[in-house]
């Protein structure tokens, strides 16, 4: 039967080779009602599972997706096909590491499938791991899972966001969103972290405590930073990458704004002007502090405060550490504070946060605009 005359009543449907070449067409709809048609006659079996699933992806219906392949893996646990189609699926909603994981089960049940190991390969870059990401992408090749042009492109890419002046806003923002669930108790008991309530101390040596301030905090999350500040803010603002974190801080009840983007890019309704702004634990994932810095000091009443913490290197500019977090130079911070005409108001040295039980030396830096002449 030619496939442009399928329909729900033709007994014999491949699921694996039509349904795909379907999809590939840009017919996913006909596979979806197929499908579902043959598992509503209690005719389809664990492939037509699969190919009701890929064929929802490629509508745009994850999640509904996850729901039917996560039976389905129930159903036939040690299925490879199976769990290579739940990870695609759970990869298409953004839940990177349940897809990774899905994948690297796939690989077990099939070794010598190069599939799952390129799409582990993919899902690592998007994590912004690009040395994960090309070990993957090697086992792909050799299992003919991927071509060598398609690898030499992840190669590049890989290479690219090794020397990125930073890290990439997709890779940031599923990093909170996934840990957004137990990211106060993760940062607070566990890495004993510290940068909001140091930047507070500063603060406090530095804002006459009767004034009441207009503040903005940059990469909010969770709202950490807004509770230590809080009792010094007339208004509150916060922007972040992440939505999960900005629920988080949305229950806190103490912003009056909440705003979803990227610190380097604000939206107008974040303009300002602030009598202070705060950044803690943000410059990490930055490296060329440049645009930051010029639209901190854009949003600045005169005599307003620009507090950040990141992470102390010692090299001219910023490195990239091993943890994917940035460091920077104090020659570096101080060289940025002169071009946009930031008076050092203190740059110290602090431990920030702790990281296998060594303390992770940082800056705790405040800079002030000065007062128009």
């Amino acid at each position: 039967m030619h496939v442009d005359q399928l329909s729900t009543d033709e007994p014999f449907f491949d699921p694996v080779g039509e349904a795909g070449e379907l999809i590939e067409a840009g017919r996913a709809l006909e596979v979806v009602a197929r499908c579902a048609a043959l598992l509503a006659r209690g005719r389809g079996g664990i492939l037509t599972r699969v190919a009701l699933g890929r064929a929802l992806v490629a509508l745009g219906r994850a999640p509904e997706a996850v729901e039917g392949l996560r039976e389905a893996c129930h159903l036939s646990p040690n299925t490879a096909e199976v769990c290579l189609a739940f990870g695609e699926a759970l990869a298409a909603t953004g839940a990177l590491p349940a897809a990774i994981a899905e994948f690297q089960r796939a690989t077990r049940l099939a070794p010598d499938d190069g599939r799952p190991h390129w799409q582990i390969a993919l899902l690592w870059l998007e994590a912004g791991e690009p040395g994960k990401a090309e070990i993957a992408a090697e086992v792909a090749l050799k299992l003919d899972g991927a071509s060598e042009a398609s690898v030499a492109a992840l190669r590049a890419r890989a290479d690219a966001m090794r020397h990125a002046a930073r890290a990439d806003a997709g890779y940031v923002r599923e990093l909170f969103n996934q840990f957004s669930g137990d990211y106060d108790s993760r940062m607070q008991q566990q890495l004993g972290y510290a940068a909001p309530g140091i930047l507070r101390g500063l603060a406090g040596m530095l804002v006459d405590p009767a004034r009441k301030l207009d503040v903005l905090d940059l990469g909010c999350g969770t709202g950490l930073s807004g509770v230590a500040f809080n009792g010094l803010a007339k208004s509150l603002a916060g922007v972040d990458l992440s939505a999960r974190m900005l629920d988080k801080a949305r229950s806190l009840g103490i912003y009056g704004r909440l705003v979803e983007g990227d610190v380097e890019s604000l939206p107008r309704e974040l303009d300002g002007p602030f009598d202070l702004i705060i950044a803690a634990d943000v410059l990490v994932y930055l490296g060329d502090l440049e645009t930051l810095f010029s639209g901190v000091r854009a949003r600045l009443n005169p005599g307003g405060l620009w507090l950040f913490t990141t992470e102390r290197g010692e090299t001219a500019d910023f490195a990239l550490g091993a943890k994917r977090r940035f460091q920077h130079s104090q020659i570096y911070l101080r060289a940025l504070a002169a071009r946009h005409k930031f008076e050092v108001s203190s740059l110290i040295e602090c431990v920030s946060r702790y990281e296998a039980g060594q303390g992770v030396e940082s800056w705790a830096a405040a800079f002030r605009l000065p007062h128009l002449a």
